[in-house]
């Protein structure tokens, strides 16, 4: 865990004292990622760097794991903290093993030791050590340093990491890959990460915690939803952006709106029963035929019912797309725009219709948020549930 305790900032400078971050209090529980989150100058990356004390506080603590770090040496806090910048920082006269292994040597590590951990991590970050443990900085493109980058920042296997904006200086594309494998690593190494960004998108991504801030003070501390659903104050909405309801479809997962409530056909049913059933079922403008192990073969369309007969396997078309109960909203959006859908069908991991989303169902749980708080700021006084 780490613990902020009124931490704060003053910068002397020819025109006065310059307060670069206000008594900041906060906490981040063990294993999770917490982003850093404002406008640039607005004391992110001065808090960031006063943990690791790159940035001496002028006043309050810092706690590590329940421990005052204000009487631990320098270099050994450093040590049990992994750092990771934008600008990598790797040596560019030391092999990618050598960089990696820096800590691990300072610590005492022997050589067998260091060089087994160095391959390990190269297999975490996904870059075959065989390949590129001997090469150079220089050798290697800048989505591949900053993953040396990471990976160096993990040698020792510290509990905290501190890392500012290591992802803003590659191409989006590689960045978003690189997002992802940090996050499959987290799940595995559950470390504590305290992570600057400037990035909103980003920020939603990578964190279980977002914090805020603004000319030096921290606005508002909450989870990417609550963010997203509640800003504090008009500066915290206007720095989310008007689409900020849109922005919340990727903390979503189908499991948490899919109804299991789905009318189906099967081959050997008329078109007579799943014109009865499509009416039963009145938004929807079609029905899933499936097979006998549930799984999803075709879509009987209100159209062709109505106006054929015959039977379901005869007169059915490709069912233009499916869902899983872990996939979240923005994927279902994309696909239902791109199907130009009202709904799809979700299947298990055996493939097996298990329910179906609704565009309705999803602008439902996405507006309720929104709905409870204009109702608790008529009503302050009174709880509102969705």
């Amino acid at each position: 865990m780490i613990q902020l305790d009124n931490l704060t900032k003053v910068f002397d400078t020819p025109k006065g004292a310059v307060v670069a971050a206000d008594h900041i209090s906060m906490k981040v529980p063990s294993g999770e990622i917490c982003i850093l989150l404002g406008p640039s100058g607005c004391g992110k990356t001065t808090t960031l760097k006063m943990i690791n004390r790159i940035v001496t506080p002028t006043s309050g603590k810092v706690f590590i794991n329940g421990e005052d770090t204000t009487d631990l040496n320098t270099q050994d806090l450093r040590r049990n903290i992994g750092y990771v910048i934008q600008q990598i920082g790797l040596f560019p006269n030391m092999t990618i093993e050598e960089n990696i292994t820096v800590v691990p040597k300072l610590l005492g590590w022997n050589k067998a030791r260091y060089k087994e951990r160095a391959r390990e991590l190269m297999a975490m970050i996904a870059m075959e050590p065989d390949a590129f443990l001997k090469r150079f900085p220089s050798e290697l493109s800048g989505g591949q340093q900053q993953r040396i980058g990471v990976a160096r920042a993990l040698a020792a296997d510290p509990p905290v990491m501190l890392m500012d904006e290591p992802f803003g200086a590659i191409d989006p594309i590689n960045r978003a890959v690189i997002q992802d494998e940090f996050l499959k690593m987290q799940q595995e190494l559950k470390k504590t990460i305290m992570f600057v960004s400037h990035d909103i998108d980003e920020a939603i991504k990578m964190g279980d915690r977002v914090a805020v801030f603004r000319e030096g003070k921290l606005v508002q501390y909450s989870s990417p939803d609550d963010l997203l659903a509640a800003p504090k104050n008009a500066f915290v909405e206007s720095f989310l952006g008007e689409d900020r309801a849109l922005k919340r479809l990727n903390l979503v997962k189908v499991d948490e709106v899919v109804s299991d409530e789905i009318a189906t056909v099967k081959p050997g049913d008329t078109l007579e029963t799943a014109l009865a059933r499509i009416d039963d079922y009145g938004y929807q403008n079609a029905i899933l035929m499936v097979n006998d192990q549930r799984q999803p073969v075709g879509l009987i369309t209100r159209a062709k019912a109505r106006t054929t007969k015959g039977y379901c396997r005869d007169h059915f078309e490709n069912v233009p797309a499916t869902v899983t109960l872990e996939d979240d909203l923005r994927k279902v959006a994309s696909l239902m725009f791109a199907q130009d859908a009202t709904w799809l069908p979700c299947v298990d991991d055996e493939g097996r219709v298990c329910g179906q989303i609704t565009q309705r169902a999803m602008t439902h749980h996405l507006g309720s948020r929104f709905r409870a708080r204009e109702a608790a700021s008529r009503n302050p006084d009174s709880a509102v549930k969705e």
